[in-house]
Parts: structure tokens; C-alpha cells; sequence
């Protein structure tokens, strides 16, 4: 029963490793078309639109890390080994702080986009 258990971790932490790998490469993907696309239509007024792309790549870039941690979990969960257990912990702090300052970001931006609904809650 032990071995199957270690086996359904084995098997479930690679595929969490994989869709990981996926939305990385998927986004890194969509952001280079989107710089293109930023680029070559001249002027972007205030860097919104740069802005807007670095965003939706953050995104991105926020779901492989999410994957990547789950995958960590699943992987640690029969681990014996402090190192596995801190690589999860430090994991775990780099999402958190990704994801808040990424949170930051869009509130700013949301703000430079729409200055009269920052005004209004003010």
C-alpha cells in the first residue's frame, strides 16, 4: 500500500511539474508576441500598454508558480528530508511575495488607466 501511495505522488508531482513547465513556456510565449505587437505599434502613451503585457505575463508566471508548489507539496508530503521541506518553505515565500506585489501592481495600474474611479475612492 506504501509503494502505491509513493508511487500516486511520484506520478502526480510530475504532472503538477509538467502543467508548471506548460503555462510558463504558454505565457513566455503570449508575452514575446505581445511586446512584439507593443513595439511595433509605436508610441505606448504612459507605458500602459507595456504595462498591461508585463501584467498578464506576471500572471502567468504567478499560475507555473502555484503549480510549481503544489507540486512540492505532493513531492515533500513523503519526504523525510529538511532540505525538501525548505525548498517548499522558501517556495512558498516567493509565491506569497509574487503574488502581493504583483497584487500592488495592478492596483497601480488600474489607477493610471482610470484616474476618476482612484479619485472617487479616495
Amino acid at each position: 500500500m506504501e509503494a502505491a501511495i509513493h508511487q500516486l505522488a511520484h506520478w502526480g508531482n510530475l504532472a503538477l511539474e509538467t502543467i508548471a513547465i506548460l503555462v510558463v513556456l504558454f505565457g513566455s510565449a503570449q508575452a514575446v508576441v505581445a511586446v512584439v505587437r507593443v513595439v511595433a505599434g509605436g508610441a505606448d502613451k504612459g507605458g500602459l500598454r507595456g504595462r498591461h503585457v508585463w501584467l498578464v505575463y506576471a500572471r502567468w508566471l504567478v499560475a507555473g508558480l502555484t503549480f510549481q508548489l503544489a507540486a512540492d507539496i505532493v513531492g515533500t508530503s513523503l519526504a523525510t528530508d529538511w532540505q525538501d521541506v525548505a525548498r517548499l518553505a522558501v517556495i512558498a515565500v516567493v509565491r506569497t511575495l509574487l503574488s502581493y506585489f504583483l497584487d500592488k501592481e495592478v492596483e497601480n495600474t488600474r489607477r493610471l488607466q482610470h484616474p476618476e474611479a482612484a479619485a472617487g475612492e479616495a
